[in-house]
């Protein structure tokens, strides 16, 4: 019998712990969850993956092409990255995550989609600082392949533009650094954002600077402990031809 909480992994990382936590809730009939936490951080949670899956869906329905090289920024639990490889146009799937535990438990089998992504071909894990890597435009997202450009780069890592893990990572979400993002992208490659937060305004005012094709879709979700829905953001915006 699985006990009502465990701490399945807890290791020190340069941004604070990083945490993998199972428990079973009470108020949901015991409905046993996987939780990450990253310092004082609620990243995220199997309970809510709506949005995750959103990403991808909506960023590649917007994607042009029969042969489709992906980069998905955040690995998470596994949702977005899923939810990609089920589009049968996608050739490969580098998804890329600062954090050497987090694909550690994906390759140990200690998350449910993990043995999912290992077993598919067009999936492959790159350990890397998503920001450090956007912000470069001669070396790029593929460590085996300098300068190569994508069709979509799909992200979630901060909670929103404005609510971030990171100082360090402000500097991605600004008119320049949205430029230097584009440059991975070939022509017509499509960006797509999750953020926890409503439509930005600022944010999307630099999109469109960038971008020829830009909107901010809200995706409404359940969330049982409010009993109600609750809504994030996804941005989409496509580069010119």
């Amino acid at each position: 019998m699985p006990l009502p909480f465990e701490i399945l992994d807890s290791q020190p990382t340069p941004l604070g712990e990083l945490m993998l936590r199972r428990r079973q809730i009470a108020s949901l009939d015991d409905l046993e969850v996987l939780e990450v936490k990253l310092g004082d951080e609620f990243l995220m949670s199997s309970l809510f993956h709506v949005v995750e899956e959103a990403l991808a869906d909506l960023g590649l329905a917007e994607t042009e092409g029969d042969k489709l090289d992906v980069v998905v920024g955040g690995l998470g639990l596994g949702y977005t990255a899923a939810a990609a490889l089920r589009e049968t146009r996608v050739r490969e799937l580098l998804v890329v995550d600062r954090m050497p535990a987090v694909i550690g438990w994906h390759r140990d089998g200690l998350v449910p989609l993990g043995r999912e992504l290992a077993a598919d071909p067009r999936c492959r894990l790159v350990e890397g600082d998503f920001f450090v890597l956007a912000a470069d435009p001669t070396g790029g997202f593929d460590p085996t392949s300098a300068g190569r450009r994508f069709d979509a780069v799909l992200l979630d890592i901060d909670h929103s533009p404005r609510k971030l893990l990171h100082g360090s990572h402000g500097a991605f979400y600004s008119r320049e650094g949205l430029t230097r993002l584009a440059e991975h992208l070939h022509p017509g490659g499509v960006f797509a954002l999750w953020s926890d937060d409503p439509p930005d305004d600022p944010f999307l005012a630099d999109l469109r600077a960038v971008f020829a094709e830009v909107r901010a879709e809200i995706v409404a979700f359940p969330n049982p402990f409010l009993d109600r829905d609750s809504e994030s953001t996804v941005y989409v915006a496509k580069t010119r031809r």
